[in-house]
């Protein structure tokens, strides 16, 4: 599903009223009526509840008047709160207000900080508030009344539904301004914004749900501007394709894992493990020779390949030619490699030869770290780098911060410039490719900072890889069903307990979900 930020988002209300002819009103009452209906799913005997809608003067607000017009329909007692003047209220926002006057619902207009001192004991009575105080034209940071509303609003332990946006975010930043309300959910219209999915501002929103409000669905795709979209179980079950019945191991894949070193032999066998429940055919793992015992005895269904080692136990340059002359579909390079000056050569050789398809992690990724112009794909020869912050900060020499900052133009930027696909691993993983299309993962928990998590995610994106090749394909697939397969593991074990393996051990149930069809109606004997 696309991200949309302002400018994007007024382009498909325009061309949804001027070019598909729905009225600008109906918009509006959709709106409304779909975040009643949100409200109502998550809130237990909110028919009991006392609920009060806090509204702006413009469209944002005119959400508000709907929704409190349904809810009242409903029988809910409710009460409106208008931060401003009646005759300020213009256009579809007006009408929906009027409203409001003919079915007897006071409106209770709050102007000034007085006036807000006077009604607040009426909204600190509420056991739910709506905010529809200002919607994605706003741009910080807030000040005068709207402020104080705001931060007295969170004081209270009253949950809040916000539509569209917290007040107090901009629809065009991830970055919090200034004082923006907290929600234990918000209703967004049409399509999500920046700050509900990309932290910090994504602490605000709560539970997202996405309100489809009649503008249709290609529409929001076609919208020009930055490209950048969510990754969705709808659009990720189309990558997962259904196996023939005479399906075999040469279908799938062959993945040759090169990792591990004395002491981090675990990194190899993690990603060999990532790359075999991701549904790789072969999978090979080459690493130092006096590994190799103990690599292999750990999985029985990958094999190994000894490799020419340095005398500290990391692989020596002189193992490049062997590892270019092996079979392989695609190479999976990087993880517990270990950071010696030959093994950093034998990484930059590999980059600079190899005629497949390569994805770089860890220590793969270390190796360019003073000179990143070299880490650029070559015409025909696809490459994937999954960084966690600090590799990032590395490769670009900046610090971790800077990253964390913008972790969606850090990803976009390196793509683009250096022709590869980016896969910024950390809280909501950024997927970035070369063409300026960027993607945002929701799936995975906190529970996933454990060491061997990103060897296991290395495996996997080189296992779809070979099997779909098409790297941007493989790296959203592999990134959702990761974290997926740790959201199932925290379900488990708890965040705290949560280990690399237990992730591995979903990945099969994580790809289920995306794949269990409904089963046959019996037929009748």
């Amino acid at each position: 599903m696309r991200v949309l930020n302002t400018q994007q988002m007024r382009e498909a209300d325009r061309r949804t009223i001027d070019e598909i002819g729905i009225p600008s009103v109906v918009l509006m009452e959709n709106a409304g009526r779909q975040a009643v209906a949100a409200m109502e799913a998550a809130f237990d005997g909110i028919t009991q509840s006392r609920v009060g809608v806090l509204c702006g003067r413009g469209n944002n607000g005119g959400d508000g008047f709907v929704v409190a017009r349904t809810l009242v329909q409903r029988g809910i007692e409710t009460i409106v709160f208008l931060l401003g003047s009646v005759s300020d209220v213009r256009g579809d926002a007006r009408t929906n207000l009027e409203i409001l006057g003919r079915i007897g619902l006071t409106v209770v207009e709050v102007t000034n900080a007085q006036e807000w001192e006077l009604h607040f004991s009426e909204v600190s009575e509420c056991d739910l508030l709506v905010d529809a105080m200002l919607g994605t034209g706003f741009h910080g940071p807030l000040t005068g009344l709207l402020e104080t509303v705001v931060a007295d609003v969170n004081d209270l332990a009253v949950p809040v539904v916000s539509i569209d946006l917290p007040t107090g975010l901009s629809a065009d930043s991830h970055e919090t301004n200034g004082q923006a309300i907290v929600a234990a959910m918000t209703v967004t219209l049409a399509a999500p914004k920046i700050p509900l999915v990309l932290p910090p501002a994504d602490k605000h929103a709560g539970d997202l749900v996405i309100a489809d409000i009649g503008i249709p669905l290609p529409l929001l795709d076609e919208v020009d501007g930055p490209y950048v979209e969510l990754l969705t179980r709808e659009r990720m079950r189309e990558l997962v394709n259904v196996r023939a019945p005479e399906s075999h191991k040469g279908d799938f894949g062959r993945v040759l894992i090169v990792a591990g070193s004395m002491g981090k032999t675990g990194a190899a066998h993690l990603a060999a493990l990532g790359a075999l429940r991701a549904g790789a055919g072969l999978v090979t793992v080459a690493a130092p020779r006096s590994c190799v015992p103990v690599i292999a005895s750990m999985g029985a269904e990958y094999m190994t390949i000894g490799l020419e080692e340095t005398p500290e136990g990391t692989i020596d340059f002189a193992a490049l030619d062997r590892v270019l002359d092996l079979h392989a579909d695609v190479i999976a390079v990087g993880p517990g490699l270990g950071t010696e000056p030959s093994t950093a050569a034998f990484v930059q050789g590999l980059v600079e030869r190899s005629g497949v398809p390569l994805v770089l992690d860890a220590d793969a990724l270390n190796a360019f770290s003073g000179d990143p112009d070299r880490l650029i794909a070559r015409d025909g020869v696809e490459m994937v780098i999954t960084p966690h912050p600090g590799e990032m900060a590395r490769l670009m020499n900046v610090a971790i911060e800077a990253v964390q900052q913008d972790r969606l133009s850090a990803a976009r930027d390196f793509a683009v410039a250096h022709k590869l696909h980016v896969v910024l691993k950390g809280h909501r993983t950024i997927v970035a490719g070369p063409e300026n299309r960027a993607f945002i993962n929701l799936t995975g928990n906190a529970g996933m900072a454990t060491g061997g998590t990103g060897d296991v995610l290395t495996g996997m994106i080189a296992a779809w890889f070979a099997q779909l090749l098409d790297p941007e394909a493989a790296c959203k697939i592999a990134v959702y069903v990761h974290g997926s397969a740790g959201d199932l593991a925290e379900g488990d074990e708890g965040e705290v307990s949560l280990i690399a393996t237990d992730l591995v051990g979903r990945i099969g149930d994580a790809i289920m979900e995306l794949t269990t069809k409904r089963k046959p109606a019996k037929r009748d004997s």
